[in-house]
């Protein structure tokens, strides 16, 4: 198929979900950290629910094993469904339905945990020669920002690859892929001119970090295809991103940027995953009435709070 044949809208989405969660050790010896609840639902349901709301019900979901209970959450459970319909709890009964129902959710194994990069390219048969978009569950994006949806715009307008960029403190640039960036016509987008995976504070870029969500070209798969291991011994999307970045649209390029200002929330450290639940609960409006005065007595009474 040439570039000229080659599908340009955005239909599918791949979720990454096959690490071994080793931050949150001893929870995730058995159970994925993307099953870790933010209150009450897994954090990947909330990725999902994203993908969704931006077009995209058809989801590929990267595992690894010890990750069933992944697709168990969006398949069908007839007998808790049946207990819940025999109690007439309608509100708890939509509750479990809601995951199963939100999208068609397929399933790919990696074999072995060699990078994001190589996560990508597991999904190469299912998405084949189109462009998708990438939904890292470690991020989760607020409900109101429609961020993938400005991405698949930025897609549109401009061809190759986007990432979502957002800036950082600099003492947090060593966390990320870090972009080199020209401005375009449009405040929010930019041009990528470079990439560089987790540079130290002085050699990145910029202050602008590639956050977890990305629109990728199928020219990628090639790519990835001869992207030797980077940094960590894996293979890294950023590196062939940066490919990318280098070509003209006919071969798969350029990379644009879109600078995301809004709310994100990390789930990827205990720290950042604790303030997002308090977060969310006290967002939520079955929660906040109760659990908001609990919180600000318990604050005022810990004399940990005054010595952190």
């Amino acid at each position: 198929m040439t570039d000229t044949e080659r599908p340009s809208g955005v239909a599918k989405a791949v979720v990454p979900a096959a690490g071994l969660g080793t931050r949150f050790l001893p929870a995730t010896k058995a159970t994925p950290k993307e099953m870790l609840p933010i209150v009450d639902k897994p954090a990947i349901q909330y990725v999902v629910e994203e993908a969704v709301d931006a077009g995209l019900d058809d989801v590929l979901m990267v595992t690894g094993r010890s990750k069933r209970s992944i697709e168990d959450h969006f398949d069908r459970a007839y007998e808790l469904e049946e207990a819940l319909r025999a109690k007439s709890d309608t509100q708890r009964l939509h509750s479990v339905r809601e995951s199963s129902e939100l999208a068609q959710v397929h399933y790919v194994r990696q074999g072995e945990p060699r990078g994001l990069g190589h996560a990508v390219l597991c999904a190469s048969a299912h998405v084949g020669d189109e462009p998708f978009a990438v939904l890292l569950g470690d991020d989760l994006i607020g409900r109101d920002e429609a961020l993938l949806r400005r991405m698949i715009q930025v897609r549109e307008a401009y061809g190759g690859s986007v990432v979502a960029l957002m800036e950082v403190d600099p003492d947090q640039v060593s966390l990320y892929g870090c972009a080199a960036i020209e401005p375009t016509g449009e405040d929010d987008v930019v041009t990528v001119t470079d990439l560089v995976e987790k540079p130290a504070a002085d050699r990145a870029p910029s202050r602008w970090a590639v956050i977890g969500r990305y629109i990728c070209d199928p020219a990628v798969f090639d790519v990835l295809r001869d992207t030797p291991p980077g940094r960590g011994g894996e293979i890294q999307l950023t590196d062939a991103l940066l490919q990318l970045a280098r070509r003209k649209p006919a071969d798969g390029g350029p990379v644009h940027g879109v600078l995301f200002r809004g709310q994100r929330y990390d789930t990827g450290n205990r720290v950042d995953y604790l303030r997002t639940v308090v977060e969310f609960a006290s967002e939520r409006p079955d929660l906040a009435a109760e659990f908001l005065p609990w919180l600000r007595d318990f604050v005022a009474r810990n004399p940990a709070a005054d010595d952190a």
